[in-house]
């Protein structure tokens, strides 16, 4: 998945402009994702880019580079 559609599919799922979707933007802080967001993010990502993160590595995850990040491990897993 690249960096482009990451960012559309956080936005859609987050609602919120896909400018405001930075490698470096927090998405509690920044992106007002609750806990409920999150997850669902993570089933999205998961469906989108044929991956399964693994819940605890969720916890993990504080900014947009973060999935990223964790897309690529998983995909090499």
């Amino acid at each position: 998945m690249d960096f482009e559609k990451l960012q559309e599919l956080i936005a859609d799922n987050l609602d919120v402009d896909k400018e405001d979707v930075k490698p470096e933007a927090k998405l509690i802080d920044d992106l007002d994702a609750d806990s409920l967001a999150v997850v669902e993010l993570q089933m999205a990502i998961e469906d989108e880019a044929g991956v399964k993160i693994p819940d605890e590595d969720v916890q993990k995850l504080v900014t947009v580079q973060d999935i990223v990040d964790e897309i690529e491990k998983c995909k090499k897993a």
